[in-house]
């Protein structure tokens, strides 16, 4: 199975979640029944970012052209722990790792294991011969090398048994924006989008804001309402109130649109439905911070990631900084 057979077999996958036939919209109704916080809507988001960002063929190509990538590579087995927080967010592993030539194992997420156990399986009749180079199970032994991706507490677990072998291990990570004011509604609006996507559940969501003294927080707030409807999901609304009800019963300070709470904190990481912010005065010296915290997984802004954008990582934003391709071609 050639590079180019492989890529061909990505981009004939990604024409197939284009088409969002009977078959595909079953498998994400199964998906949603299983996990609720995968409402179809956001599935189908996942899903276009993946076929746009991903399998497309000519940025496949370049991907593989800035890695010099070819058919003589030594296949490894890598075990790969995939997270189950947002839908597939374990997939630009999956695609790396059959892309680069090797081979791989997948221990999946409880929380997310129909969506990518249905599309490998769509891959398998593509071509028979990929059953040989990727496959599904409950232990990881006997690997080479490992990807695991989990929960501050789990990556201790994955650093005790991992540690022999090459390895990625990625931790808890959040994302925060910086504002000045001067935003224009339309960037509100795509900033409520780098906070609600995925009910806020993803590294790349947005949990903290910077804003300048005396920020006039209106036209915020009435840009969330652009998810007003999240009030009509059981699990995310049983947050809110929850939250809601522990800021009353400690006479605490906050502001909502009804759906979503502000909250002045100096923690990078908030609970669903919750979203912090923290005044500051010199910008230099949050960038400063930001280049030596280990917590963010990325920045927007006007001068970060543009607005709107942090749910739309490309082939090159790999999670953590740590280049996963480069990794796979040392193995």
């Amino acid at each position: 199975m050639n590079l180019q057979h492989r890529i061909n077999l990505f981009v004939e996958l990604g024409n197939y979640l284009k088409t969002n036939d009977p078959e595909w919209q079953e498998i994400k109704e199964i998906a949603y029944r299983k996990n609720n916080w995968f409402s179809p809507p956001f599935i189908d988001i996942a899903v276009k970012n993946i076929t746009d960002l991903f399998l497309d063929k000519t940025l496949l190509q370049q991907w593989v052209e800035h890695y010099h990538l070819d058919d003589a590579i030594s296949p490894k087995n890598v075990g790969i722990v995939m997270a189950g927080n947002i839908p597939l967010v374990g997939f630009h592993d999956f695609l790396s790792v059959l892309i680069s030539g090797h081979y791989q194992t997948i221990k999946l997420s409880s929380k997310d294991d129909v969506l990518l156990k249905h599309l490998i399986k769509k891959l398998y009749s593509y071509d028979i011969e990929i059953q040989n180079v990727v496959s599904i199970a409950e232990n990881l032994k006997g690997c080479d090398a490992y990807i695991a991706t989990g929960s501050n507490n789990s990556s201790r677990y994955f650093e005790q048994y991992f540690s022999k072998y090459p390895n990625i291990i990625r931790k808890n990570k959040t994302s925060v924006a910086v504002l000045d004011g001067s935003e224009t509604d339309e960037e509100l609006h795509k900033l409520s989008d780098d906070i609600h996507l995925y009910f806020g559940l993803g590294c790349r969501n947005v949990t903290k804001l910077y804003v300048p003294r005396n920020y006039d927080f209106v036209p915020l707030l009435q840009a969330f309402n652009k998810y007003v409807s999240l009030k009509d999901e059981h699990k995310y609304v049983n947050n809110f109130d929850f939250q809601l009800s522990l800021l009353l019963l400690n006479n605490a300070k906050y502001m909502t649109n009804g759906t979503t709470l502000l909250v002045e904190s100096n923690n990078l990481f908030s609970p669903i439905s919750v979203v912090h912010f923290e005044y500051y005065d010199d910008p230099k010296k949050l960038q400063e911070n930001f280049a030596v915290n280990t917590d963010i997984q990325c920045v927007v802004g006007k001068h970060f990631v543009p607005f709107g954008q942090a749910q739309e990582p490309g082939l090159f934003s790999y999670a953590d900084k740590v280049d996963t391709m480069q990794f796979l071609l040392s193995l």
